[in-house]
């Protein structure tokens, strides 16, 4: 058996994850469904453990000291990009889809807590299988995995991991055939090819499509912000976004400790989440730290890809063998639910070719991750023409602003439960 401290548990968690950037690579329907490398790596360290653990042999023990930290370095990042002028510039259109997402992450979290029980299985357990990993995908689910456990869900962890795998598949898979039977039922694109865009309008994808499936959410930098003051060199930008992170996750742990001492149980990262928002805006309009948002975005990217991968590679997969039938049930009921949902968002979001496209982009970020919802969108739009509107709207939405909402949901549930 190989004994790792914190450091050679970190340099192991590196390895799988470039281990799984080459699996994806190899094995193609792997990167066209958005499924995470870090998934990949720490799924393909998992399954050697279990399959060592059925002929009686341990392979490794982890110091996972780091992996918290990981974590909240992320969600850190993700606060950072609650930015209220981004906000303002979606427009109504961004307010009313942040909306109609938070709506839908309740309800997800009611369907699956409605079908847990007549399946047998714990009734937050279709919390776990709803918004935690729909709507908030792997790093969510993983972050609020030791709460469910510890208001006795069992094997929370290989559930949060099940669950959102199912939906970042099933992402893919429905979104895209729903914006276009939109799209010809309507016969938008005839209307959509009529119509003049102006050609000072941008048509590409805010975020980065290259690799959609590194990270959880595109990086989305707005015209305005700069990497960093014309005076300041490359290294010194990524060392004053290293120490702003870290103050800012500082800061954030004495908020969270006062809101815990008020009796409202929150998961470690709310407080740097919240402390984060309110340095970005500050930043914004007194421009004393001059924030690299885009190193920002890099860095949340990089805390999250190892700190995905550290959480699988502990996973207990033997556990969940049990719950395989009612997760795959309820998994099912809810992809049937987002999938009639995603028509009413059509018809709310205006009913013409863009609306189609936010449809396929809102499934795609309330099953999977952000990363589904950019590459449903760019199929759409490589076939039918662009559409600015939706790429503004769905990745500000998906990426950012939803997280702060469904943590409420997720935090008002398990507060509820204790």
């Amino acid at each position: 058996m190989l004994k790792l401290d914190l450091i050679q548990t970190v340099a192991f968690a590196g390895l799988a994850l470039f281990v799984g950037h080459g699996v994806r690579r190899v094995v193609r329907p792997l990167a066209r469904n958005n499924v995470p490398a870090p998934v990949v790596g720490g799924l393909l360290v998992a399954l050697a453990v279990l399959i060592a653990r059925s002929a009686s042999v341990q392979l490794f023990t982890f110091d996972t000291t780091l992996q918290a930290p990981l974590m909240i370095a992320f969600f850190t990042s993700i606060g950072f990009g609650a930015s209220v002028s981004l906000l303002r510039r979606g427009g109504p259109q961004v307010l009313l889809c942040l909306g109609l997402a938070t709506v839908v992450a309740a309800l997800q979290n009611a369907l699956g807590m409605l079908l847990a029980a007549p399946l047998g299985v714990h009734p937050l357990t279709g919390v776990l299988a709803g918004s935690v990993t729909l709507a908030g995908g792997p790093a969510t689910g993983l972050a609020f995995a030791p709460e469910f456990e510890a208001v006795g869900v069992p094997a929370a962890s290989a559930i949060a991991v099940a669950s959102a795998m199912v939906g970042i598949v099933m992402a893919g898979l429905v979104g895209g055939p729903i914006a276009t039977w939109l799209v010809e039922r309507n016969r938008l694109r005839t209307a959509r090819a009529g119509a003049a865009l102006d050609p000072s309008v941008a048509t590409t994808n805010p975020a980065d499509p290259a690799d959609p499936a590194e990270v959880e959410r595109p990086a989305l930098v707005e015209p305005s912000a700069q990497p960093g003051r014309g005076e300041e060199s490359g290294g010194h930008v990524l060392l004053k976004t290293v120490v702003v992170i870290l103050a800012t996750m500082w800061a954030g742990a004495w908020v969270s400790q006062g809101i815990t001492a008020l009796g409202v149980k929150l998961p470690a990262y709310i407080g740097a989440m919240l402390v984060a928002a309110v340095v970005r805006n500050l930043d914004e309009r007194t421009g004393w730290i001059g924030l690299s948002h885009r190193t920002v975005g890099d860095l949340g990217g990089v805390a999250l890809a190892l700190f995905i991968t550290m959480a699988l590679m502990t996973l207990k997969l033997w556990e969940i063998a049990g719950l395989a039938v009612p997760l795959l049930a309820i998994l099912a009921a809810q992809v049937a639910m987002i999938a009639v949902i995603c028509l009413g968002v059509f018809r709310l979001m205006g009913r013409d070719y863009e609306a189609a496209v936010i449809s396929g982009g809102f499934c795609g970020f309330m099953l999977g991750i952000t990363a589904n919802a950019v590459a449903n969108m760019e199929a759409m739009v490589e076939r039918y023409g662009p559409a600015p509107r939706a790429f503004l709207v769905v990745p500000m939405v998906g990426a950012f602003f939803i997280d702060f909402t469904n943590s409420v949901l997720i935090v008002t549930i398990l507060n509820f439960w204790r």
